[in-house]
This record gives structure tokens, C-alpha cells and sequence, in this order.
């Protein structure tokens, strides 16, 4: 019902007015309803690139695959255990890698070791066939055998009466100095040189 004092252009002054305040409210809650949305759009978006994550995690780490096959039922992994089974993994394979590495560089070790053979052996075979008769005075198996005997009967003897076999620490310790006095260059030196003199005698 209108006011009979209010003109009919106050009238329609008023309800232009209504009508602005009307738009203007309706306009800023469907600007807040498209914020929300898009927050909302944005945080599931987020939710969901976590949760592929996880799973990714899950069905690549062999351990989250084996808990995962022995759960109950719908039970699920926990995010925390897939995390810590994820670093344990990784660390195991960094130990992998270091050891498929330290094999990778004593299998190299190995190839160069018998590439020098190798290249030897090629060198003896061409010197053989270039001189036949080179070799015929070499010593003997026999003879050479002899020699390293002798030698272990000569470290043996000092072996036998330095160390104690009493414990495996007295053992251990007697080993050592055993061979601080007994393997010493010039010892191991005269040795070789007495058993020598003494097969030479024997020879000739």
C-alpha cells in the first residue's frame, strides 16, 4: 500500500532503488557462490593429485604391495606407513646401487687383469715361436715346488715357535707379531737365499 503523500515519481524513485540493492546483493552472492565453488573445485582437484600420489606410491613399493595383499578386509595402509615404506625402499635401493656399483668396479678390475694376462701370455707364445729352443733349461715343477716347501718349512718352524694357539686372542696377537719379526723383507730375503744355496748343492 502507498504512502498518499508520496508523489507518484518518489514511487518510482523507491523501487528503483529497492531494484539497484536487489541486483547489487544478488550479484555479490553469486560472485561468492563462484569463489566458493572454485575453492571447492580446487581443493578436491588437490585431494585428488594426493590420493593418486599414495596409490602410485603404493602399487610401486613392493613392501606397501605385500602389506597391502595380507590387510583385512577394507582395511587399508595407513598414509604414514606408505611414506615410511617409500623412504625404507629408496634407501634399499641406494645400498643396491652402491654394491651393483663396487661389483660394476671389481668386475672392471678383473677385465683389465685379464687383458694384461692376456696381452702376456701373447707375448710368451710369440717369443716361444720365435725361438723354440728357449725354455728347454727352465726349472722344473718339481723343483719349484721343492723351493716354496722348503720356504713354508723355514716360516713354519719360526710360525710353530712364536705363536700361541693357547686362545684365539693370544692367536690373533702372536700372528701379528709374528709377522712384524719374521716376515720382514730381509728375513723373507735370506730364507729364499738359504734354501736356494741348499737346492743347488743338491742339484749340483
Amino acid at each position: 500500500m502507498t504512502d498518499p503523500t508520496t508523489s507518484p515519481e518518489d514511487h518510482w524513485k523507491v523501487n528503483d532503488e529497492d531494484s539497484d540493492y536487489r541486483h547489487e546483493t544478488s550479484y555479490k552472492d553469486s560472485y561468492k557462490d563462484r569463489r566458493r565453488q572454485a575453492h571447492t573445485q580446487a581443493e578436491q582437484k588437490r585431494r585428488d593429485a594426493i590420493k593418486k600420489g599414495y596409490d602410485d606410491l603404493q602399487s610401486i613399493v613392493p613392501t606397501c604391495q605385500q602389506q597391502s595383499e595380507f590387510a583385512v578386509g577394507a582395511q587399508k595402509i595407513s598414509k604414514a606407513t606408505i611414506l615410511q615404506k617409500t623412504i625404507d625402499y629408496i634407501h634399499f635401493l641406494h645400498k643396491e646401487k652402491k654394491k651393483q656399483e663396487e661389483e660394476v668396479s671389481l668386475l672392471r678390475k678383473e677385465v683389465m687383469a685379464l687383458k694384461i694376462m692376456k696381452t702376456n701370455y701373447e707375448h710368451i707364445v710369440k717369443a716361444h715361436q720365435t725361438n723354440p729352443q728357449q725354455g728347454q733349461d727352465q726349472v722344473s715343477d718339481q723343483v719349484k715346488f721343492n723351493i716354496f716347501q722348503n720356504i713354508m718349512d723355514c716360516l713354519f718352524q719360526s710360525f710353530s715357535s712364536s705363536v700361541s694357539v693357547n686362545s684365539f686372542q693370544e692367536l690373533s696377537a702372536c700372528v701379528f707379531s709374528w709377522i712384524e719379526e719374521h716376515c720382514k723383507p730381509q728375513t723373507l730375503r735370506e730364507f729364499v737365499v738359504g734354501v736356494l744355496r741348499q737346492l743347488n748343492g743338491q742339484l749340483y
